[in-house]
């Protein structure tokens, strides 16, 4: 007799995968199996693959098939927490895929496939809390992504190809080994944005004009001695909170 590989997880049948689509606010359907003990991909739901969202998150999966090609309507994938080492190259085909969240997993960048560059689509994608110690430069080929999270990796630097996607509006990367150069590049790389500054002397502008730039001094003055408020904190509500060592990190940065 073989040995038994690992927990064998909760078995999900059709009638319990079926009890578990719910309709989203804007009419979609999704299906939620997640804190559902699952530790092998449930075949049973590929009969459900016109679902519009799917959640797996919080379970015990360490793959996810091929099979996941046949989700082709998905436009919300939540994997994260569970304890994933790869990514099929499948992925890719998902392309009407809007958000995936595969936080607090055992990715690493050898194994993170070559489709993500595909999915042209995704508007939000998170990687945090992983073994990424890069960020493939391909991943600059996802115009349409407006939030990433690369938080809690091992990630040395991230590539221009990424930090200025254009339409890229929230990047968390905190926490990870960055050398004291790369975050003074990065402040410098903001800088470098002002294309033009003149620069001229008080005494060389005309009584009308030097009213003019006094005013509009006092005025900057006054914004920059406002005290800002401390209450407002950043809100990223779609990013759901693990119950894992993800709870504090991923309060600071939920997605909506």
């Amino acid at each position: 007799k073989g040995k038994a590989k690992g927990p064998k997880g909760k078995k999900i049948t059709l009638k319990i995968a079926k009890n578990s689509i719910r309709i989203t606010l804007d009419g979609g359907r999704r299906l939620d199996l997640s804190k559902m003990g699952i530790a092998t991909f449930p075949k049973c739901i590929l009969k459900l693959a016109d679902v519009d969202e799917l959640d797996l998150s919080r379970n015990m999966l360490k793959k996810i098939p091929s099979s996941i090609e046949k989700f082709q309507k998905l436009r919300w994938l939540d994997l994260h927490s569970n304890q994933l080492e790869e990514l099929p190259e499948a992925i890719g085909t998902l392309q009407n895929l809007f958000y995936l969240n595969i936080c607090n997993n055992k990715l690493t960048t050898k194994n993170l496939p070559e489709g993500l560059n595909l999915l042209k689509n995704l508007h939000i994608l998170n990687l945090g809390l992983n073994c990424l110690d890069s960020i493939p430069t391909s991943l600059g080929a996802l115009k349409e992504l407006t939030e990433i999270g690369l938080f809690d990796n091992a990630l040395t630097t991230i590539p221009n190809s990424v930090k200025k996607l254009p339409k890229l509006k929230k990047l968390n990367a905190e926490r990870n080994p960055f050398p004291d150069s790369t975050k003074q590049e990065e402040h410098a790389d903001s800088i470098k944005r002002i294309e033009t500054l003149h620069l001229v002397q008080e005494k060389d502008l005309c009584s009308s004009c030097l009213k003019m730039c006094t005013d509009e001094r006092d005025k900057l003055n006054k914004l920059m001695n406002m005290t800002p408020s401390s209450s407002k904190k950043p809100s990223f509500p779609l990013l759901l909170t693990p119950n894992s060592t993800a709870k504090d990190n991923q309060e600071k940065w939920r997605l909506r």
